[in-house]
Formats: structure tokens, C-alpha cells, sequence
């Protein structure tokens, strides 16, 4: 399947790479408008990383192109310096130079006017640390500085791989702060990716599914989430229930009087709640339940089948007898 838009901002055509005699990228094509704020995720292996690397100018395909604004974007091995000028990648593995201060870092990388470096220092939340030392950052500060040395250099299309991994939850939730604040004030273009798709929910206008090297499903946040192709792609957003053709005549009922789809059935555990009443319900008994901080998971054994309930109220214990019923729409 094509994923082709006329006269897009960035066009990615037929890509194919090759490794160790492997096929990692078989035939990939998409392309996405200027000011998008597209999310890719796909579990390790998936060659996200590679997909970046040769948007961004930094690895050659075997075959295809990437065009940015309808020019093609050379490969390494087409020009001296690899790399795309109005193209800024930053690295899950970035580095900066050891015991320079990182206004320093700043003022050798930026193509901006003193106010405009100071905009993006502020939107970045790193004004506090301008006269540190490199070697004096967390790991958090340092990715934070990082991401503004490559925007002093004023890119429009923003390439950002694994920005959360390897950070804990208070710098985590500030880095998506600060990805938030740079789609409010600059018309950037960016794409990132994730292992964890859970992340990209709230983030991304556009999200687009990788499975060994090939797009398996593209849409909206909410479509793909609530309306996976497959259970893998379920599992990359995040907790999922899987009702397939081998489960029981009477749980595959259940699910398939509110709504006519194919198997395998994906519901997710808020799609299901818990009623004090047996009408539009089944019976099941409370397995385990798992505390998540604003809500709880109670695994449900239903029908010969263990589901998963997402609940805001206190669970019951194990063994007890619950109904539950299936909101809709599914």
C-alpha cells in the first residue's frame, strides 16, 4: 500500500535497504505535509532508525528516494559531507564536546539572531544550564541541549529517535513538554519514533506502524488505537484484549453482537467495564487486579478466557464474581 500525498512537503519512495544480505526496508513509501507532527513506532528491529538515518541524508539506500520539498535528498556516498541542510536528526545516541559550556555548544552551531537562539533556549528549558560545563549535565539536560543545537541551526523537518528512552519520568514528561511547546511556535515539520507507541498518543497528528522493515497500518491516533489491523499493532499503543477464532462460541457472541468485524477482535480494557446488573453482561471471576495510578487493570477470567478491565473503582478481590459488559461503540 502507497501512503503517497500530491506535492507533499516530504516523499519517501519505494525505499529498500539491504543488510547483511537481509532486507530491513522492503519497498517503503509514504509522504507527509509541511507543519505534521508524524509518529512512528515499531518494536526493535522494526528499522526505524534506519528509515531516519536515510531521510535525514546520513545512510544510502539500496533503492528509492526521499524528496524534501520535491528535490531528492543525496545519500552519503553522493556528496562529500552527508547530511541535508534544512534537516536536523537527533540521535538516541547524541554526544556533545567535552568541557565546552553549552552556550558555547550553541553560538558554534547557530544560523539565528541572538533573540531567536534565546526563544528556542527558553522553549528547550535550558537557560539555567548556559554556563555549564558539558561534562556537568544529566542525561536529561544533555538531550534538552542537544535538541536546541540542532534547532539554533534552524532545520524544517526535525527527525527525533527514541527521544524517551533512557530517560526517568520527570525528564521524560519534560522532553514532551518541550515537543509540545516547539509545535505550538515554530511550523516545523517532525517526525519521531518510538518503541513504545503509548508515547506518541497524545503527541502526534499522524501515526504510522512499522513491522520488519514495511508500513502495516497508518491513521489518527485514536484510529489506530481503537482500530488495529492486528494484534502487533495493538501491541505497540498499548494494553489490548484479543478475541480470536479459537475462544468460545459464547465469548465470540459477546463481541460480535455490537459490532460486525473480522477475527481476530481487539478490545482494548476501557472498551469494557464492569455492571451490577446481568443485562448486556457476562459473568466473570476476578483473577488479579494491578494498581496503574489513576485507574486499575482487573484481569477478568470470562468464558474460559482471561480479559483485561481497565476501572477507576477499587477492584474486587480475586475469586469474586463480576458482569461485565462491553461499551460501546467498539
Amino acid at each position: 500500500m502507497l501512503y503517497f500525498r500530491a506535492m507533499s512537503f516530504l516523499t519517501i519512495q519505494h525505499l529498500d535497504k539491504i543488510y547483511k544480505g537481509e532486507k530491513i526496508l522492503d519497498q517503503l513509501s509514504f509522504s507527509i505535509d509541511q507543519g505534521l507532527k508524524l509518529g512512528i513506532a515499531g518494536e526493535t528491529g522494526a528499522a526505524k532508525t534506519t528509515l531516519l538515518k536515510i531521510i535525514a541524508g546520513l545512510l544510502q539506500p539500496d533503492g528509492g528516494q526521499v524528496l524534501l520539498g520535491g528535490e531528492r535528498v543525496k545519500g552519503p556516498e553522493d556528496q562529500l559531507l552527508p547530511g541535508h541542510p534544512a534537516i536536523g536528526y537527533v540521535s538516541q545516541h547524541f554526544e556533545l564536546r567535552n568541557h565546552y559550556r553549552v552556550e558555547e555548544e550553541l553560538e558554534m552551531s547557530s544560523n539565528l539572531n541572538m533573540q531567536e537562539t534565546a526563544h528556542i533556549v527558553s522553549i528547550c528549558k535550558i537557560e539555567h544550564l548556559l554556563k555549564r560545563k558539558t561534562t556537568e549535565l544529566s542525561g536529561g539536560e544533555r538531550q534538552r541541549i542537544v535538541l536546541a543545537k540542532t534547532l539554533v541551526k534552524k532545520p524544517s523537518l526535525l527527525l527525533l529517535d527514541e527521544p524517551f528512552s533512557n530517560l526517568d519520568p520527570f525528564h521524560k514528561n519534560q522532553m514532551k513538554e518541550v515537543l509540545r511547546d516547539l509545535s505550538a511556535h515554530f511550523s516545523l515539520t517532525i517526525i519521531l519514533v518510538s518503541h513504545d507507541g503509548s508515547d506518541l498518543l497524545s503527541w502526534a497528528d499522524d501515526l504510522l506502524l512499522l513491522q520488519k522493515g514495511k508500513i502495516i497500518q497508518r491513521g489518527s491516533p485514536t484510529d489506530l488505537y481503537y482500530n488495529p489491523v492486528n494484534s502487533y499493532a495493538a501491541g505497540l499503543l498499548g494494553p489490548y484484549n484479543c478475541i480470536d477464532e479459537a475462544d468460545s462460541d459464547l465469548l465470540k457472541q459477546f463481541f460480535n453482537k455490537h459490532v460486525s468485524v473480522q477475527f481476530p477482535i481487539i478490545v482494548r480494557p476501557a472498551q469494557l467495564a464492569f455492571k451490577s446488573q446481568e443485562k448486556d453482561a457476562v459473568l466473570g471471576i476476578v483473577q488479579h487486579s494491578f494498581f496503574m495510578g489513576g485507574y486499575w487493570l482487573v484481569q477478568v477470567l470470562v468464558l474460559g478466557k482471561v480479559i483485561c478491565v481497565q476501572t477507576a473503582d477499587m477492584p474486587r478481590s480475586p475469586g469474586t464474581a463480576v458482569w461485565v459488559s462491553l461499551i460501546e461503540p467498539l
